[in-house]
């Protein structure tokens, strides 16, 4: 059938583009990630998508075509969190394995699941790599007290060939945040989101909503999934989509800043995590208490 109807709507710039009702992005969305469409379509809609942006409606059948075509993890007898991490580290080292490994501490199954979007970035998979969590080759439970890495390959390969198209033409698309709002798991499981820049707060929380997903969301650092070490950011809860205020934002930086990593290699920040574990290091307040209000949300699923 192809999507050239649909670019058509999306495609009259920022004034003059139609948003798509949830049915027709999903219809766009499942063509793009079968591979049912050219190449030369899909950089089209990615463009167009830039310029226009995604309405929660559009992103919600985005995630409906994902989840129809995602591997998704078992549901087993352990609450699950899901942290993506697609950014990685670029001035801070990525302290997403370390809020992992901090959750699975507490009896946690945690899923972390990514791609490089970027050439440039220490990424938490190659964090895990060093900490002996090497990236998964099939999808498998996950057990309470377990961190694994998925490959976003290992999930959806169509996903990971729309991700790649960043590398193309040096701009986000969809699927970039698609991938920090979608559940790669069937069952309950909560999922760890973030945004960067403010504009998308609303957007993500409503779409949240919309999905009717248990979530944290906050803003990240530097695009990863994880609180700031140096600053208290702000974190709402949701739980079936409903919003529950956890945190609000602390202005400026801490008083007394954590003893970071100066380099941000995979190798450093490894040591540095297994220093934070081994009670060498204190764990940064603010992810300390992202910790706290994961625990707090995850305890109100229902135990499969």
């Amino acid at each position: 059938m192809g999507i050239s109807h649909y670019i058509k709507e999306i495609g009259r710039g920022r004034d003059g583009a139609r948003s798509l009702t949830r049915v027709q992005a999903a219809d766009l969305l499942a063509q793009v990630l079968d591979g049912a469409v050219t190449d030369l379509e899909v950089g089209a809609f990615c463009l167009a998508m830039r310029i226009k942006g995604e309405t929660p409606e559009e992103m919600a059948g985005f995630l409906d075509a994902t989840h129809e075509r995602l591997a998704r993890f078992p549901a087993t007898a352990a609450r699950t969190v899901v942290l993506p991490s697609y950014n990685g580290a670029r001035k801070l080292p990525v302290l997403t394995p370390l809020l992992a490994l901090l959750l699975a501490r507490q009896g946690l199954a945690v899923l972390v699941h990514g791609t490089a979007t970027e050439s440039s970035r220490v990424l938490s998979s190659q964090v895990l790599a060093a900490l002996d969590t090497p990236a998964l080759t099939r999808v498998r439970p996950v057990e309470a007290g377990e961190v694994v890495f998925a490959p976003t390959e290992l999930l959806s390969p169509g996903l990971k060939r729309l991700l790649d198209v960043r590398r193309l033409v040096g701009l986000r698309n969809p699927a970039h945040s698609l991938v920090k709002l979608m559940n790669p798991c069937l069952g309950q499981a909560l999922i760890v989101s973030s945004y960067t820049h403010p504009e998308y707060a609303t957007s993500m929380a409503q779409t949240l909503t919309l999905m009717q997903t248990n979530a944290l969301l906050l803003r990240g650092t530097e695009g990863e999934v994880v609180a700031d070490a140096r600053r208290m950011p702000p974190m709402d809860g949701f739980l079936q989509g409903r919003r529950l205020s956890l945190q609000v934002a602390q202005p400026g930086t801490l008083a007394s800043l954590p003893d970071l990593p100066k380099e941000i290699d995979a190798a450093s920040t490894a040591v540095y995590i297994q220093a934070v574990l081994g009670g060498e290091q204190p764990v940064p307040p603010p992810i300390a208490r992202q910790v706290k209000h994961i625990l707090q949300l995850t305890s109100q699923l229902p135990k499969t």
